[in-house]
């Protein structure tokens, strides 16, 4: 996905509860969670082009934001270099200036929330959540692969965290700080779980089918 370049975030006053409620109105928001290499940004980009979605990627936005040569991108990198999550202060305000700048009022927000203080400070109730349920092992070697393609397709999107090491500090900091989100939106209803270690179009037809009722529901209001 493309987004307009990030903003500086050198202000980083938490964005107020109001303000993420004033934002959120009118809005169909779904959340789209997963471990590393669960197939996130690749669905969310097929939702936004045949379901007509705008697709908010965290990682996307903090990718953004490191290769702007800011402080803060320095400091993102630094971060997720060390398998360590960004503060959440700076991730809901790139996700809050991007909803901003769209007049799209369907919104997929792609790997966010990543822990309780994420959902806290964003105070955005989505709509659904997405599970993309994939094992480690299938999950680390999509990501694996992905580094070793790399270097032969310059066109691909280089990350700084993409190597053995730190692939499993990432899945650690997903299981210790992003299930007991999952968890939350399990027990309020909220959860879709969807088998991602299948191929990519079956994966699709699967988020398709659950995303087509939600419109039906809103038509039917």
């Amino acid at each position: 996905m493309e987004l307009p370049g990030a903003a500086k975030t050198e202000d980083h006053v938490p964005p107020s509860k109001e303000a993420n409620e004033q934002l959120s109105k009118g809005y169909t928001v779904v959340y789209v969670l997963g471990c590393p290499g669960s197939g996130k940004s690749t669905q969310c980009s097929k939702i936004s082009a045949g379901l007509g979605f705008f697709h908010l990627s965290a990682g996307d936005l903090l990718q953004e934001e490191i290769n702007s040569g800011s402080e803060d991108g320095k400091m993102i990198a630094d971060l997720k270099r060390e398998g360590r999550l960004v503060p959440s202060e700076i991730v809901v305000k790139l996700l809050q200036q991007a909803m901003q700048r769209t007049g799209n009022k369907k919104s997929l927000i792609d790997g966010f929330p990543r822990n309780e203080e994420n959902q806290n400070i964003i105070k955005i109730e989505p709509e659904l959540v997405l599970l993309l349920d994939c094992s480690e092992e299938e999950s680390t070697r999509r990501l694996l692969n992905r580094n070793q393609l790399i270097p032969l397709l310059p066109i691909m999107k280089g990350r700084v965290d993409d190597n053995a090491e730190t692939i499993k500090k990432r899945f650690k900091v997903y299981s210790e700080s992003t299930l007991p989100v999952i968890n939350y939106y399990s027990s309020n209803g909220k959860l879709r779980r969807i088998d991602a270690e299948r191929p990519i179009e079956e994966v699709y037809e699967s988020v398709k089918e659950i995303l087509s009722e939600l419109e039906q529901k809103h038509q039917g209001h």
